[in-house]
């Protein structure tokens, strides 16, 4: 038996968290196709409530959930599923290795999740999901295809390549402070506070304040802000950049609505003191002031592009765009993060992704499934591409 041949996943699916990021279409999926499914939340009161609002009650058993209620009723070949912050990922990682469960989250994989994911490949077999919500997640399987499609087209020829992905959760109905809160504001200001790794213009940069490297980005005549977040450099390998091709750009940032940065001014200047005590009191200020309420409608817009440009000239360039606005009945949000995220653990219930840590598709094959997935369930993409294989002749610059 290969080492990454997984365990047998036994049907049962522990939902951690209820949070807004809990959408009625992933959780639903999952009750659809678990066996059982044991949905966790500060009470059991509360997530009987939340299973009502989202149309699912009965749907699932409900817990209060604590770490040693969890442990105890965990069991070899469940499948853990973490909607709590990713600080509290670790934890839940460990109840699962103890326990010879898999694991599955939308968070970026940190150090210490990657070093866990080793010892659930080696010891008990068992799939470690990471990186499978929207950002980080649907842009993944985006930036995956697109590198697939400019191969395909171009092969791997020296070229150069220019590569920008920039996701954003909007008001449908821009606010005057161009933001309402759909989760813990103190994590959306650490997150402007924490600097941002890109490359552009062919050189590695850094953004102490990711703020003050905003700039204009225009869709479909529409205009936006974007700017850089976290480090994008380990993704040009993530994506499977061939070698010969020379990165002039590679951004993963935040897109936000025009009049964003001058909206937020003042809370730049709070974040930048680095006092963290004052940027948890306005975050509370913020949370009062511009919540995501009931009857709010959120947007979400992800758009990735790559473009390449051989050393003979050729030119190709591809894009996924998607454009989703929120209802009634499920945000925007919920949707794009926990569709993706129910595809993953019907996925490891399958028993057909590897032991180990495994991120947002990562082959071909896998990356097309969970497209088709995604679109026949509403989040289809707007996909552009185009090709100019006309070679020019190096001495003039004109068609050869």
């Amino acid at each position: 038996m290969s080492a990454e041949t997984p365990a047998p996943a036994s049907g049962t699916v522990h939902w951690i968290g209820t949070g807004l990021s809990t959408g009625a279409s992933g959780l639903g999926l999952v009750c659809d196709r678990a066996a059982r499914v044991l949905l966790w939340d500060r009470t059991a009161e509360r997530a009987t409530e939340r299973l009502a609002a989202l149309g699912l009650a009965g749907r699932a058993e409900v817990r209060a959930y604590d770490p040693e209620a969890l442990a105890a009723e965990v069991a070899a070949g469940d499948v853990l599923v973490s909607m709590l912050p990713a600080a509290e990922h670790p934890v839940l990682l460990r109840t699962a290795l103890a326990a010879g469960a898999h694991f599955a989250c939308t968070s970026y994989t940190s150090p210490e999740l990657v070093e866990l994911a080793e010892r659930a490949r080696t010891s008990t077999r068992t799939v470690v999901l990471t990186e499978a919500g929207l950002d980080p997640g649907i842009d993944h399987l985006y930036a995956h295809d697109l590198v697939a499609r400019a191969r395909a087209a171009l092969g791997d020829a020296p070229a150069t390549a220019v590569f920008t992905s920039f996701c954003g959760g909007l008001p449908a109905e821009p606010n005057e402070f161009r933001y309402r809160f759909s989760w813990a504001p103190y994590g959306v200001l650490a997150a402007l506070g924490s600097p941002a790794r890109y490359v552009d213009d062919g050189a590695e940069r850094t953004a102490v304040h990711p703020w003050e490297a905003v700039r204009p980005l225009l869709l479909d005549g529409e205009p936006f802000e974007v700017y850089p977040n976290r480090d994008s450099l380990p993704f040009i390998g993530q994506y499977g950049f061939p070698a010969g091709w020379r990165t002039e750009t590679f951004v993963r940032g935040t897109m936000r609505s025009q009049g964003w940065s001058a909206a937020w001014k003042p809370v730049f200047e709070t974040v930048a003191t680095g006092d963290e005590q004052a940027v948890r009191a306005l975050a509370a200020d913020l949370a009062a002031r511009y919540p995501a309420t009931a009857d709010d409608r959120d947007r979400v817009v992800l758009s990735v592009a790559l473009e390449l440009r051989t050393e003979d000239g050729r030119r190709w360039s591809g894009s996924h765009r998607l454009d989703l606005t929120g209802g009634a009945d499920e945000s925007a949000m919920a949707r794009c993060v926990s569709l993706p995220l129910a595809h993953g653990v019907t996925r490891i219930l399958d028993g057909a992704l590897p032991a180990g840590l495994r991120r947002a598709a990562g082959s071909p094959d896998e990356t097309g499934r969970w497209l088709a997935f995604l679109a026949d369930r509403g989040l289809r993409a707007t996909v552009h591409e185009q090709l100019d294989d006309h070679p020019t002749d190096p001495s003039s610059g004109a068609p050869a």
